[in-house]
């Protein structure tokens, strides 16, 4: 006796494991599979066959079983439900990716547990990532991570597969954030000007940057093998982002706070008056910006401030291709000169600390 699928498959299975579903839980036989995709019996065959040797991982065996569970037997979890969307997928697995791909990094899962972590020699514990066991199959399942060792601490390395989608993903990523940068509001037009019969698309909650340039260009490794951009450099370039956020944050609750102010005075805005914390914030950043000169600075406001990539920088700039990161890591390198001085005069401490 037949069994239906009691819920369609989420849009991130791959095509052979909904055979190998069908097959296994659906009781379609082999034949009738064919048939529906006009292909030979054999090609189905050996889908499913490939599918039921990758069961020996435990990870892809657990998603195969909540996938049977959820879609035939209509025992729904809300886990499967917060990732039925392939882009929230593609989201929450774009860091664990880009945490892969950097040398000697391996995803860790020890049996019993129910978290995975993804480690790094020489890392510290902080810098550790942990990530649901749910999720790592899923990785696992679409070919992107495969398992190098097994026993009772499994490792997982990243496959080039995953490697190309990690990439493909960052591209996607910048490519928007560099179109809602040039564009601004221009394209939110379009999404009141739905045509007729077409169901609006829904809309989803936007998130900042899981990374930011700096963080992309600190895994590169030169031929020595040394980090591209050493951690003083980071730091540097995060402390003029941290001054820059600060001066605008501070601009705007002083404009928001005489605009509600003027009602008392008959509709007279008064001069906005800006904290202490903004004022210094935005003289440091001046400060910066005006030690790195013309060029540097232009550079270390579009990748440190405005979080807008390489590759775009150097179009906008009219740079040559790969020439971006050399510059910028030069104008870190005076940034970092500029800070260390700067603290030195303060007695030590540092100068940019947040508000509170």
């Amino acid at each position: 006796m037949q069994r239906h699928s009691a819920q369609p498959f989420p849009e991130w299975v791959p095509p052979e494991v909904q055979r190998y579903l069908e097959h296994t839980e659906g009781g379609y036989s082999i034949r009738q599979l064919a048939r529906g995709l006009k292909c030979h019996p054999s090609t189905v065959l050996r889908q499913i066959r490939r599918v039921e040797n990758r069961r020996d991982d435990p990870l892809i065996d657990c998603v195969l079983c909540d996938l049977a569970a959820v879609c035939f037997n209509g025992q729904g979890t809300s886990k499967h439900q917060g990732i039925a969307d392939a882009a929230l997928l593609n989201a929450a697995a774009l860091e664990i990716l880009a945490r892969l791909c950097q040398s000697g990094a391996v995803l860790a899962v020890a049996e019993g547990m129910e978290k995975a972590v993804v480690v790094k020699e020489g890392e510290t514990a902080l810098d550790k990532l942990v990530v649901e066991q749910e999720l790592a199959g899923h990785l696992a399942l679409l070919g992107w991570i495969s398992c190098t060792r097994t026993g009772r601490l499994r490792r997982y390395h990243i496959t080039p597969m995953g490697r190309s989608v990690c990439n493909r993903l960052m591209a996607e990523r910048e490519n928007k954030a560099r179109a809602n940068l040039e564009q601004g509001f221009g394209e939110t037009q379009s999404k009141f000007c739905h045509g007729r019969g077409k169901r609006a698309k829904e809309r989803r909650t936007r998130y900042g940057l899981g990374e930011t340039p700096l963080d992309m260009l600190a895994r590169l490794q030169d031929k020595s093998g040394e980090p591209f951009l050493p951690r003083e450099l980071v730091e540097a370039g995060k402390r003029l982002r941290e001054d820059f956020e600060l001066a605008q944050v501070g601009d705007h609750l002083a404009q928001s706070r005489a605009y509600f102010a003027a009602s008392d005075r008959c509709g007279a805005i008064a001069p906005p008056k800006q904290s202490a914390a903004s004022v210094a914030a935005k003289q440091r950043a001046t400060q910066a910006l005006e030690v790195l000169g013309s060029g540097l600075n232009d550079i270390a406001l579009r990748c440190c401030c405005h979080l807008e990539g390489l590759e775009a920088a150097e179009r906008q700039l009219g740079w040559s291709a790969r020439s971006g990161k050399i510059v910028l890591r030069i104008a870190l390198a005076q940034l970092r000169t500029f800070y260390d001085e700067m603290d030195e005069s303060h007695g030590g401490a540092r100068s940019n600390q947040m508000i509170g």
